[in-house]
């Protein structure tokens, strides 16, 4: 969570002893006075000022320098890349009086919505939560947050209407409380969480570190001395709990528990918590530093610090390959570039390696190939993904979303008779030339002097030129540019522009003397970021969502 950030702590928290009304491992206790120690922003004036798009648009990927090379030596050219990303959006820590410092420390998404936990860099302890509206992809909103005035979150869950949280309580600073680590179920509906009546559960153990909804249960572990737990998810009675050295994760693959041990390595647990199979691991986790671990298929992966991602056969424990940090920049303590977690969606793996970046590799079924360290600014000190989002969290520099633009299954099976794209990434169409792919890629600059349809999901850092009499139609999806480089689209004279899904400029749109943009199916999107330029003669046919009114 803040392995690479030199401060005190990670895991201990701070919470006076009037926080709570009971304090035993095996009970669980209601906060009588939410409004004591919890604050909810009402000001959605602050939160939505919370969002930047400064940099939103589209993502380059600084490649692997071996895979790209293999890529260039096929053409000679520099060949279009994979997975197109897009930035949606930034988000601010909250910050408030006596909350300056707060760095976002885990995140998980359910549906609509992102849950983001916080927790404060140096010697106070303050925490926070954020409940992201991701329901339009262009445009993220902040619906709720409540802000902790003495305890700092280090991990967070979702589950069937509840928000669950862990951190810890000082025992040293409260005569009530017994143990340091604690769960609390927040009830949440509509992006908007309730804090009127808060349920809390304790264990013993420095700090808790992480959490997962696990069937009609909530496990937590706890590091250094501490345990892992499980909790009934309705009232967070104890159901069960199993001593550990120094846990720092727990992943789940529908049918067994893993959890990490900074000690000797990753254990498989069965529904009693008994250990069924370990695998020895002598990395340096580091001391009080986030580290996490995920199932993919049959293989686990775990984050190891500066030895970068291992990957390993969850069933014999055999170790299949170590994926390496890809960057080092000179600016960085050597302490800093470390991957401090690791997450799977469905063919890809990001880590998220501190001031390293955020890198992703192609989850082959056999290993696990880098591709390269996605344009983020920050250190990255967690990632989560599922469907078509990446959140990275990045400390101090809050949070980014990002999107994967995979193409949609109906437009894959529309698109099934096309060619998959395997070109340059300046790409050019001849003068006369008919061309049609379907498939996702990233582009340096695209260039239609002829005819060229492309059906998926595209990105193109630089301007798309549609010359004279050329014809470009695209089915699916489309980026152009960012907001801190700005780049065009340019229809020239009695040239056509034929647009079906969703078309993002992150520049102008700009139709000279003739030109043709025309819009079919159903409610397709133009979201033009600069402005919309038409020029005498220029026309636009068909029924389309205008997002930022610029037509």
């Amino acid at each position: 969570m803040k392995s690479n950030l030199s401060v005190r702590k990670v895991w201990i928290l701070s919470i006076l002893a009037s926080f709570f009304v009971a304090s035993c491992s095996d009970e669980t206790t209601v906060f009588e006075n939410p409004e004591d120690n919890l604050v909810s922003e009402t000001d959605q004036s602050k939160l939505d000022n919370s969002i930047s798009f400064d940099r939103a648009g589209v993502l380059d990927i600084y490649e692997d320098p071996i895979n790209s090379a293999k890529r260039s030596s096929l053409t000679g050219k520099e060949e279009a890349g994979d997975y197109p990303l897009t930035l949606i959006a930034q988000i601010a820590p909250p910050s408030f009086s006596n909350g300056e410092n707060l760095a976002a420390t885990h995140v998980v998404l359910d549906g609509d919505y992102g849950y983001v936990s916080y927790n404060t860099v140096g010697m106070d302890y303050v925490g926070a939560i954020d409940v992201i509206d991701i329901s339009d992809p262009n445009n993220p909103e902040v619906t709720s947050r409540v802000y902790y005035t003495n305890a700092d979150l280090n991990s967070i869950a979702y589950d069937n209407g509840y928000i669950y949280v862990v951190g810890g309580v000082d025992a040293e600073q409260s005569v009530t409380a017994t143990a340091n680590s604690l769960v609390a179920k927040i009830a949440v509906s509509s992006g908007r969480m309730n804090t009127s009546n808060i349920s809390y559960g304790f264990q013993e153990g420095f700090n808790a570190t992480d959490i997962r909804v696990v069937d009609n249960n909530v496990v937590v572990t706890s590091g250094q001395d501490g345990f892992v737990v499980v909790y009934d998810k309705n009232d967070l009675s104890v159901i069960s709990e199993a001593a550990f050295a120094d846990l720092r994760s727990v992943a789940y693959n529908g049918s067994e528990i893993a959890v990490l041990d900074a000690a000797t390595g990753v254990s498989f647990l069965d529904a009693a918590l008994n250990e069924v199979r370990s695998i020895n691991i002598d990395s340096d986790f580091g001391v009080d530093a986030k580290r996490t671990l995920d199932f993919s298929n049959d293989k686990i992966i775990v984050s190891e610090g500066s030895k970068g991602a291992g990957i390993y056969n969850a069933t014999s424990g055999n170790l299949i390959e170590y994926l390496p940090i890809l960057t080092s920049p000179e600016n960085a303590e050597p302490g800093e570039i470390v991957t401090n977690g690791v997450a799977v969606n469905e063919d890809i793996l990001l880590m998220a390696n501190g001031a390293g970046g955020l890198s992703l590799s192609e989850n082959i079924d056999s290993d696990a190939s880098a591709v390269g360290v996605i344009e983020l600014t920050g250190s990255i000190n967690y990632v989560a993904s599922k469907g078509d989002y990446i959140f990275a969290a990045s400390g101090r520099s809050g949070f980014q979303i990002i999107k994967l633009n995979r193409p949609t299954e109906s437009l894959v099976s529309s698109c099934e008779n096309l060619e998959s794209f395997n070109g340059s990434s300046n790409y050019t169409v001849a003068q006369g030339s008919e061309e049609a792919f379907s498939g996702s890629k990233r582009f340096n600059s695209i260039t239609v002097n002829g005819s060229l349809l492309l059906c998926g999901s595209w990105t193109v850092k630089n301007d798309l030129t549609i010359n004279e009499n050329g014809l470009f139609e695209m089915n699916g999806t489309i980026v152009i540019g960012r907001v801190n480089r700005q780049r065009d689209i340019v229809v020239k004279a009695g040239a056509t522009l034929r647009v079906e899904g969703t078309m993002a400029v992150y520049g102008d749109l700009i139709l000279e003397e003739g030109a043709t943009l025309e819009f079919l199916g159903d409610n397709p999107i133009a979201a033009i970021w600069g402005s919309v330029t038409k020029a005498n003669g220029a026309t636009i046919t068909g029924t389309f969502n205008d997002y930022y009114g610029k037509f």
